[in-house]
């Protein structure tokens, strides 16, 4: 959980970062963790995270720009202004984000959980998630790193949401 501006604590999923300013009218550059990535406009206000601290901003507009998103913030009116929000973690409250069926995960809620195999064996932390093409696939990291497809029913054995804990079908020596 993490404390908002207006004192309300909620949940908050990050969906990107600011990685730099467009212009000089205070739009900024945009990374986007979300499939497909213009989707990140589909949410406001966000929350912009720096040094363990959030503001509110809402979204005036946003756009592909080349290969690239470039938003423009309410507030943020130049180039310096847009400088200065460069590295601010972009997040939204998960109440803004769609609803999940049963076995449906964000990224971000495997993010953190202990992997365990069927034998009990402790494999390390979720410490991030790729897409391959072909099936997304978790980084573990525990006496050493490992890439696990995230395939459930045959990979992933079973998710414990409320006690943190993934169980997957996998050789450890592997």
């Amino acid at each position: 959980m993490t404390r908002d501006d207006d004192g309300a604590s909620g949940d908050v999923i990050v969906l990107g970062e600011v990685v730099g300013a467009h212009g000089v009218r205070g739009e900024i550059k945009v990374y986007s963790a979300t499939r497909p990535r213009e989707n990140i406009f589909d949410y406001s206000p966000w929350r912009l995270e720096s040094s363990g601290e959030f503001r509110f901003r809402a979204l005036i507009r946003g756009r592909r720009q080349g290969k690239g998103l470039v938003a423009q913030l309410e507030g943020i009116d130049d180039r310096e202004a847009a400088l200065s929000l460069r590295g601010s973690r972009i997040g939204v409250l998960r109440s803004q984000l769609p609803a999940l069926d049963d076995e449906e995960y964000y990224w971000a809620d495997l993010q953190g959980m202990q992997v365990i195999t069927r034998q009990g064996i402790d494999l390390g932390i979720v410490t991030g998630l790729m897409e391959t093409g072909a099936n997304d696939v978790m980084v573990v990291r525990g006496d050493r790193e490992r890439l696990i497809p995230y395939v459930p029913d045959r990979y992933v054995v079973s998710v414990d949401a409320a006690a943190g804990v993934l169980e997957v079908d996998w050789d450890p020596e592997f």
